[in-house]
């Protein structure tokens, strides 16, 4: 089992919140961080799944492609993935029921952890955050306008974190998940899943790196409102 136990953030997601969608950070350089891992692109275009050492962006219009590297984001997540713990499951399970056994499972609500979730799903439902164009909208606003898909009897893996709710605002508090399929075809921010048979794998992180982007000056001079940041990340991430 690996000893790096470190979850590597670009950005906060409160700073995405805030409009914040300009990428600071390219693909190449977020996996010297990670091979596993999840976020969004430059300019909020569309989900980013990293699986393997390898990045693929799911796009507004379904469209799905593997990334060159060059591409920057604005917020990420990232992890060399080294499960401690794996279950098997073995008869079909909704989203909040596998979700409820992870919670279980974990080693704390209190520290962050990753997850995989690898299977036959019966039923997958994901939405894809279309490209914004300045002056760029609060994602409150985005979130109200996402294409939305769904499809069946799918075999992929679920990729994503669970945060604490101590951190809710640096990332979503709770479980934030991705899915990409096994063609590496289809993908994006999951909102729903029906899974018949698959196997999870968690793993405890212990050290967070939070990576600030101190050379853009949009987010160094940016005035920040969190009045109601905990209730527009419920409503963007639902």
């Amino acid at each position: 089992m690996s000893e790096n136990k470190t979850l590597f953030q670009q950005g906060t997601l409160g700073a995405l919140m805030a409009g914040l969608y300009d990428g600071t950070l390219t693909i190449r350089e977020l996996l010297e961080h990670g091979n596993t891992g999840i976020g969004t692109m430059d300019a909020l275009d569309g989900e980013l799944i990293i699986i393997d050492g390898e990045a693929y962006q799911a796009k507004s219009d379904g469209s799905f492609k593997k990334l060159s590297g060059l591409e920057k984001v604005p917020y990420a997540a990232v992890t060399y993935f080294d499960a401690e713990r794996d279950y098997e499951i073995n008869k079909t399970m909704t989203a909040s029921q596998v979700k409820e056994l992870i919670e279980f499972e974990l080693s704390s609500l209190n520290s962050f952890s990753a997850v995989k979730i690898k299977g036959h799903f019966k039923q997958i439902h994901v939405r894809n955050v279309p490209k914004q164009n300045k002056p760029y909208p609060r994602l409150i606003d985005v979130s109200k306008n996402q294409p939305e898909y769904q499809e069946t009897e799918m075999d992929g893996t679920i990729i994503g974190f669970y945060t604490p709710a101590l951190f809710q605002g640096a990332a979503a508090a709770g479980f934030h998940l991705h899915f990409i399929n096994d063609q590496k075809t289809f993908g994006g921010h999951v909102l729903d899943f029906v899974i018949e048979r698959g196997q999870v794998e968690i793993e405890t992180i212990e050290t967070l790196e939070q990576h600030f982007q101190i050379h853009d000056a949009t987010f160094m001079e940016t005035e920040f409102d969190d009045s109601n940041l905990h209730k527009e990340i419920e409503l963007a991430e639902s």
